[in-house]
């Protein structure tokens, strides 16, 4: 286990929430000092930036890296949650760009979801590669973060939508139109990249997870002639990503200190084959 002292004394003691920017949020505080935390996973995707929000020291850490150098199937995410549990932070929010499944979910629509659906393949999707860690994940998001989440943006002037399941694919490609319609007639809400494994290897780490989605566009399927660009879903984060800066801002302030949620839980009960951060 790596001495964490050094890091601490770096940041200036150990984070409580940390903050992982999705596509289009690559910073989120100013007068952060950056850290660079190694993990038995590798590294992760970028530094981490460390300040103080209303008196609470965050962390953030850009998924894709600050120059997006890492498409989502190529995500360090047990590195990155595990550099965020090593610094201290338990309680995690996660800004991600989605596409929207339902007609009334369009661009600029914020959404903070209660499920989740795992379509992808081929990535590594726990820590615990040995002995028997069933972790239970019926529900994947933390009920406190939602809760702060939804009074921080009504405190904001956020419109918010109370739940939704969202579907993650594998990527980088988006869907056909056959496969929005499918999700759409499953009664999915929206899409994205990468919601998993981030989410599962939160609840592995005993960690509380919230996703905060900003629907960038319709997805293919969901209306006729539309056919979702990169360009299209950069531009649309781009131009609500102020929004979503003052959000997290309110959530990070809405936060209780204490984890009274079942998240901290997660663990109990059994036996892991190696000491967590």
């Amino acid at each position: 286990m790596p001495d964490q002292t050094r890091w601490y004394e770096k940041v200036g003691g150990p984070v409580e929430i940390a903050v992982i920017g999705g596509s289009g949020l690559y910073a989120l505080l100013d007068d952060a000092v950056e850290v660079s935390v190694d993990t038995p996973y590798g590294v992760p995707s970028d530094a981490l930036t460390v300040s103080e929000i209303g008196g609470r020291r965050v962390a953030f850490l850009p998924r894709h890296g600050k120059a997006h150098q890492h498409p989502p199937h190529r995500i360090p995410y047990r590195a990155n949650l595990w550099a965020l549990r090593a610094l201290g932070a338990r309680q995690v929010l996660a800004p991600c760009a989605v596409g929207g499944l339902k007609p009334e979910l369009g661009a600029g629509a914020f959404v903070v979801p209660d499920q989740l659906v795992d379509r992808t393949s081929g990535r590594a999707q726990t820590y615990y590669d040995t002995g028997a860690a069933h972790v239970s994940f019926a529900d994947p998001y933390c009920p406190v973060g939602r809760a702060a989440v939804l009074s921080a943006a009504a405190a904001s002037g956020v419109d918010m939508t109370d739940g939704g399941t969202m579907v993650v694919v594998e990527g980088p490609r988006f869907s056909t139109r056959a496969e929005s319609r499918w999700f759409s007639g499953l009664g999915f809400s929206l899409v994205n990249m990468t919601g998993h494994p981030e989410a599962v290897l939160a609840r592995e780490l005993a960690l509380c997870y919230t996703a905060i989605a900003l629907v960038t566009d319709l997805d293919a399927g969901v209306e006729g002639g539309h056919s979702v660009t990169q360009e299209e879903v950069f531009r649309v984060f781009g131009a609500n990503t102020e929004r979503m800066r003052k959000l997290l801002f309110q959530v990070v302030a809405d936060l209780p200190s204490d984890r009274d949620c079942p998240c901290p839980h997660a663990l109990d009960g059994i036996d892991l084959p190696f000491d967590l951060p």
